[in-house]
């Protein structure tokens, strides 16, 4: 199963990639021609993987060959009435995570994590509790993040229109829309509801960003990871590389307000720390483990600190936990998100697409962190009047000694590197 990652996402959000294989134009036209001759197919088809690969045998209580029957008894005059019978079976299973899209929004996640994206830069789930539409995190750089979106932010409505029952792939096609229009997003924060008017804008994704940071204990690389997208593992084995040549003496890295991506770059990138260990092992349905180890060949031994926060999550969770629990680093901060299932996507016949999860994964050292997310090792925690000062109005202090968690992180780094350097001399 994680043996084919490029296969395999690890988001809490509607925008993730997979790399599944597409039937070639005349093959796709034929299926195409097909379903929308008996789009009944399509259900049965949706029906068939989850059979198959959903992580839950009980199907999460749902007496599944029950919906089988109820649904392939209905009769469906085109693809529409199959897409709506399609959603409305995948919410009986109650998780937010396995969803469909319709041709329209597989194209559209294929395109988020690709680097670009059209729209106003906010990842979202449907909260597993309370079933509302929540804020994972804002990418950096975007509308959204400038407007003051926060993680955990409740959106209540969208251009007024009321998010309740709304699944992620309705507020998804309501939220985006052509460069330089706006839409209206009503977010819920500490009982308050406000509104943010926003304008849409074609986002290209830089996932890394570092910068060598002058300190009396020695060089300081501070690398700044966004979002695991399809270039995340590139630009940071390139970050890694320019700090060592520039004889960094230790290492920061801020996965704050990170929401996760494709599990592929949580590996990779994984593999960049580590000597040795295990990154990940992941258990489906039938208890079939697999994992993910090093391959030992770090870029870097030198001291670790990673700075994560509520909006740290999924593959974030993946990288921070592997590199806490094989003591490579100290985590600091907040405790995580907490999402620790795995999503699989298939592209359908007629050129929609399916999320299924698949899996659970577990840390190093067995952690199941569902719904209960990971404990730093040394906690900073920002109130959201604090959160806000420094994330929205004051950028550019983030990553410096003003910024709380960061301070802290740069405390114990200093402390790492002193004591790394007089093991050294003995």
């Amino acid at each position: 199963m994680i043996g084919n990652k490029r296969g395999i996402l690890l988001g809490a959000t509607a925008v993730m990639l997979s790399t599944a294989a597409v039937a070639s134009f005349s093959d796709r036209s034929q299926t195409q021609a097909f379903f929308r001759e008996s789009p009944k197919e399509l259900v049965d088809e949706v029906w068939q993987i989850i059979d198959r690969q959903y992580v839950d045998g009980t199907f999460n209580k749902v007496n599944w060959q029950a919906v089988r029957k109820e649904y392939l008894s209905r009769s469906y005059a085109n693809r529409e009435d199959a897409y709506k019978a399609v959603r409305q079976m995948l919410e009986k299973l109650k998780d937010p995570y396995t969803r469909f899209m319709d041709p329209e929004e597989f194209k559209n996640m294929q395109v988020d994590t690709s680097g670009e994206l059209t729209g106003i830069g906010i990842q979202i789930a449907q909260d597993e509790k309370t079933k509302q539409l929540t804020v994972i995190a804002p990418i950096e750089d975007t509308p959204a993040f400038s407007a003051g979106i926060l993680a955990r932010d409740t959106i209540v409505k969208i251009d007024g229109k009321s998010t309740k029952g709304m699944d992620v792939n309705q507020a998804v096609s309501l939220i985006r829309g052509q460069p330089g229009t706006e839409v209206q997003i009503t977010i819920l924060r500490n009982g308050q509801q406000k509104d943010f008017r926003i304008k849409r804008a074609r986002i290209e994704i830089h996932p890394v960003r570092y910068s060598y940071q002058n300190n009396p204990a020695g060089g300081v690389g501070y690398i700044r990871l966004n979002q695991f997208s399809a270039n995340a593992a590139t630009e940071m084995r390139d970050a890694i590389q320019d700090l060592e040549k520039k004889q960094v003496s230790g290492y920061i890295l801020d996965l704050r307000n990170n929401p996760g991506g494709l599990l592929l770059a949580s590996v990779e990138i994984a593999q960049m720390w580590l000597d040795d260990g295990v990154i990940v092992s992941t258990k489906n349905r039938q208890g079939k483990q697999d994992i993910e180890r090093s391959n030992h060949r770090p870029l870097t031994n030198k001291p670790l600190v990673v700075l994560v926060n509520d909006g740290s999550a999924s593959a974030s969770e993946i990288l921070s936990g592997a590199l806490q629990d094989n003591k490579r680093a100290v985590l600091v901060g907040e405790k995580t998100f907490g999402k620790g299932l795995v999503q699989s996507v298939r592209s359908l016949g007629d050129g929609s697409g399916l999320a299924v999860t698949i899996a659970k994964y577990f840390t190093p050292n067995g952690r199941d962190i569902n719904k209960s997310g990971i404990a730093p090792n040394v906690v900073v925690s920002l109130t959201d009047k604090e959160k806000q000062a420094l994330f929205l109005r004051n950028r550019d202090k983030v990553g410096t000694p003003s910024d709380p968690q960061y301070a802290k992180a740069l405390d114990i780094l200093q402390k790492q590197i002193a004591a790394k350097g007089n093991s050294a001399t003995r």
